[in-house]
C-alpha cells in the first residue's frame, strides 16, 4: 500500500475484519466519553461566544444595505452561485474523464497539502466549495458598513472562527489524511484518537482542552527550570527565588524579575541553551525571580493591590535586606510589567526610591487600542467572566488558555486536535508547548480589577487608577527604563507598548523592538543568532515614523540590555550565596509554588 501518489490504500477482507474489531473497542471508549461528559462542570455560557446582539446588528446592517443597494447583494449572490456550479461541473467532468485540470496558482494552505485535495474529484470539490463558501462569508462581512469599528472587528474575528471551524479537515469523512491512516492502521488510529480525546476530557473535568505537548516528556525541576537557586522567602502570594552566582564577583545592585502570573516563570528557564535566568547569572548579576502562587477559590478577594503589596513591594523589600542595598533593578514581563509600572507610580508618590531602573518586557500600559483582544474585551465577554469568577472564585486557567489559543486557532486548536483525535498521534515533546499548557488560575477580584479598570476604562493613562490609597498614573513612572517589545507580538502589540512608554515621565528611555513574537522575541539567546532588533532614540515620533527611522541590529537584544544594565548596577563585589541568617533556604529552585496544583 502506498499513499505517496495521493491514492487511497486498498482495503482487503483481513483489514476490514481488523477494522471491525477496532470499531467494537470504540464502543467501550464511548461509554467513558458519556461518563465524563455527564460529569462536566458547568461554566458561564457567555464565555463561549459573543452576545447574539452582535450578529443581530450585523444582519440588520447587511439587509439594510441590501435594501438600499440590491444590485450589490445580487452581484455577490450570482458570483457565489456561479463558482458553486463551476465547482460541481468540474467535479462531474473529472469523474467522467478521470482527469483533473490544473488550477491557477493560489496561496499555499497547509491544511490542504495532501495530493488528494487536488487529484481526487470528491476531495477537490469539497475543498473548492469550502473555499468558495469562505470567500462568500468574508465578502459579506466586509460589505457590512453600518457598524462601529469595534463591532466590525469582532464580526470579522468571529466569522473567521466559524470559517476555520467548518474546514473540511476538521471532519473525518472529509479529511483524506485521517481516512488514509484509518485504513492503513485498520482503524487503530481512530481508536487511539478517541482514547486521546477521552483522556483530555477526563483531565479537564469534561472541558475540551487540546493537549499540545507530551507531558510525560517533561518535569519542572527535572529537565526544565534547572538553573541552581533557592527559595529564600515565601508568603501567600509568591516564592522569592535567589539564583546561585555563576561568577566570582557580581555587581552590587541586584536584579529582581517579576514574570506574569498568567503562566509560570520558567518560560525564562526552559533549558540551559535558552535560559535568560542562567544567562543573567553568567553575566555577573545577583538575580531574584518571583514565582507566583497558583490561586484557588480562597483567593477570590485577592486584587491588584495584593499583587503589588505582597508581591512587588515584599520582594523588593526582602531583596534589599538580603543584599544589604538601598536599591534594586526591576524587570517586569507582560502583565507583571504593567503592574511594575503601577508600583513605580506608587513608589514615586510615596517618595520611595527603591527601584534604580526598570525594564519592561512586552508590557502594556495604554489600552486605548485593544488589538487582537478586541473581540474579548467588550461587555458581553467581561460580564460573562465576572459572572464566572463570582461563582468560582477564580478565572480557571483553561478559560484564559482557550482564549489565547483561539487567537491562533488553526495552529493551536484545530491542527493539534486533528493530529491527536483523528490521526491518533501523541503530541510532540516540545518544551515551549508544555509550558504553554501549564497555566495558572487568576483570582476573581484581580481579574475584574484588571479587565475593567485597565483594559476597558484605561484608567492608568487617563484619570488615574485608584489603588492602595493613591491615584496612580503612567506619568509618575520616572526611573531610567528600557522597554523590550516584539515585532509580531499578538498579545502586547509593540505599537501599543510604545504609546504607553511615550507617556511615562522618565528622562531616560530606551525602546527596543525585537523580531518575532511575545515569547520568541524575548527568549532569544545570543548563541542562536536568530532574531535581530530595532532601536531609535527619538521617542517623540509616532510609532510608524519611529520604525522607519530605526536602526536594525543583527542578533539578540540581550547583550545590549546587559550593557545598559551594567551602567546602573554599581561596583563589583564578592559573589553572594543564597539567603542569609534571616532568610533560610526554604526549598531548592524552582520551588514549590510552580508545581502546586490547586485543582487536585
Amino acid at each position: 500500500m502506498t499513499t505517496s501518489e495521493g491514492h487511497m490504500p486498498e482495503a482487503t477482507d483481513e483489514h476490514i475484519e481488523r477494522l471491525k474489531e477496532n470499531m467494537e473497542k470504540v464502543e467501550q471508549l464511548s461509554k467513558r466519553l458519556i461518563e465524563v461528559m455527564a460529569g462536566k462542570k458547568a461554566h458561564t455560557p457567555a464565555l463561549d461566544g459573543p452576545n447574539q446582539e452582535l450578529f443581530a446588528r450585523a444582519a440588520t446592517a447587511y439587509w439594510a444595505e441590501a435594501w438600499q443597494n440590491p444590485a450589490k447583494l445580487l452581484e455577490q449572490q450570482i458570483e457565489f452561485w456561479g463558482k458553486s456550479v463551476l465547482n460541481f461541473a468540474e467535479a462531474q467532468q473529472a469523474l467522467t474523464t478521470g482527469e483533473v485540470e490544473d488550477e491557477d496558482a493560489k496561496p499555499a494552505d497547509k491544511r490542504f497539502s495532501n495530493p488528494l485535495w487536488e487529484s481526487n474529484p470528491y476531495f477537490r470539490l469539497v475543498r473548492q466549495q469550502y473555499q468558495t463558501n469562505a470567500e462568500a462569508i468574508a465578502q459579506a462581512v466586509a460589505s457590512v458598513d453600518d457598524l462601529d469599528a469595534k463591532d466590525r472587528r469582532r464580526l470579522s474575528y468571529f466569522s473567521q472562527q466559524i470559517i476555520d471551524m467548518m474546514s473540511p479537515t476538521n471532519f473525518l469523512p472529509t479529511n483524506p489524511d485521517a481516512l488514509q491512516k484509518a485504513v492503513e492502521t485498520d482503524g487503530q488510529s481512530l481508536l487511539q484518537g478517541l482514547e486521546n480525546l477521552v483522556a483530555d476530557l477526563e483531565a479537564n473535568d469534561g472541558e475540551l482542552v487540546v493537549k499540545l505537548a507530551d507531558e510525560s516528556a517533561f518535569e519542572v525541576g527535572g529537565n526544565l527550570a534547572t538553573t541552581p537557586g533557592d527559595v529564600v522567602y515565601r508568603n501567600r502570594m509568591m516564592e522569592l527565588i535567589q539564583y546561585k552566582p555563576a561568577t566570582e564577583t557580581v555587581f552590587e545592585t541586584p536584579i529582581v524579575l517579576f514574570p506574569p502570573w498568567i503562566n509560570k516563570f520558567y518560560i525564562l528557564d526552559l533549558k540551559a541553551q535558552n535560559s535568560l535566568i542562567k544567562w543573567i547569572t553568567e553575566q555577573g548579576y545577583t538575580l531574584f525571580v518571583v514565582s507566583w502562587i497558583n490561586p484557588d477559590e480562597s483567593y477570590a478577594e485577592t486584587g491588584m493591590e495584593d499583587y503589588i503589596r505582597d508581591g512587588f513591594l515584599a520582594a523588593i523589600d526582602e531583596v534589599k535586606k538580603i543584599c544589604k542595598v538601598k536599591q534594586v533593578n526591576a524587570v517586569g514581563y507582560c502583565i507583571a510589567g504593567t503592574t511594575l509600572s503601577l508600583t513605580l507610580s506608587l513608589l514615586k508618590q510615596r517618595g520611595d526610591k527603591s527601584i534604580k531602573s526598570a525594564t519592561f518586557f512586552t508590557a502594556l500600559t495604554d489600552f486605548s487600542e485593544q488589538g487582537e483582544f478586541t473581540p474579548f474585551l467588550q461587555n458581553d465577554f467581561i460580564d460573562g467572566i465576572e459572572e464566572e469568577v463570582t461563582r468560582e472564585g477564580v478565572l480557571r486557567s483553561w478559560i484564559m488558555g482557550r482564549t489565547m489559543s483561539f487567537l491562533r486557532s488553526r495552529d493551536l486548536v484545530y491542527g493539534p486536535a486533528i493530529r491527536s483525535y483523528m490521526m491518533g498521534e501523541t503530541p510532540p515533546a516540545f518544551d515551549l508547548l508544555f509550558w504553554n499548557g501549564d497555566g495558572a488560575n487568576l483570582p476573581a477580584k484581580m481579574s475584574v480589577d484588571y479587565l475593567r479598570g485597565l483594559c476597558q476604562r484605561n484608567e492608568f493613562v487617563s484619570d488615574g487608577i485608584e489603588l492602595m490609597g493613591h491615584k496612580l498614573h503612567v506619568k509618575d513612572v520616572d526611573v531610567p527604563l528600557m522597554a523590550i517589545t516584539c515585532e509580531t507580538d499578538h498579545i502586547a502589540a509593540w505599537k501599543d507598548c510604545y504609546r504607553g512608554v511615550q507617556q511615562m515621565g522618565s528622562r531616560s528611555k530606551t525602546f527596543v523592538v525585537s523580531e518575532s513574537g511575545h515569547i520568541a522575541g524575548i527568549v532569544n539567546p545570543p548563541s542562536k543568532k536568530k532574531y535581530g532588533h530595532y532601536t531609535n532614540t527619538d521617542m517623540k515620533a509616532d510609532s510608524d515614523s519611529w520604525m522607519k527611522q530605526a536602526d536594525f541590529h543583527k542578533g539578540s537584544w540581550w547583550p545590549m540590555w546587559e550593557a545598559w544594565l551594567k551602567k546602573r548596577s554599581g561596583k563589583q563585589i564578592p559573589a553572594r550565596d543564597t539567603g542569609d541568617s534571616n532568610h533560610p533556604r526554604l526549598a531548592p529552585a524552582p520551588g514549590t509554588y510552580v508545581v502546586a496544583n490547586p485543582n487536585s
